[in-house]
């Protein structure tokens, strides 16, 4: 699935409404969010990058959408 905002693709998958796993296949280079993180001099505190808040909402609109299934309903 894409980000709507970045267009950046990434791979998803929902186990469960609470639970979602995310995959960069390319990296997380394209995605703005991030960018502007790092621009700032921000970096994440632990090995985990956290979620972009837009890529996020993306997931959870694909998801109200029926365009993602949650695996585990």
């Amino acid at each position: 699935m894409s980000c709507v905002r970045c267009a950046t693709t990434v791979l998803v998958r929902k186990s469960s409404l609470a639970q979602t796993s995310v995959q960069w296949p390319d990296g997380a280079q394209g995605c703005s969010e991030f960018a502007d993180l790092l621009a700032a001099g921000g970096r994440p505190r632990t090995a985990v990058i956290p979620t972009c808040t837009r890529l996020r909402a993306s997931i959870e609109q694909a998801v109200m959408a029926g365009e993602l299934t949650v695996v585990d309903q």
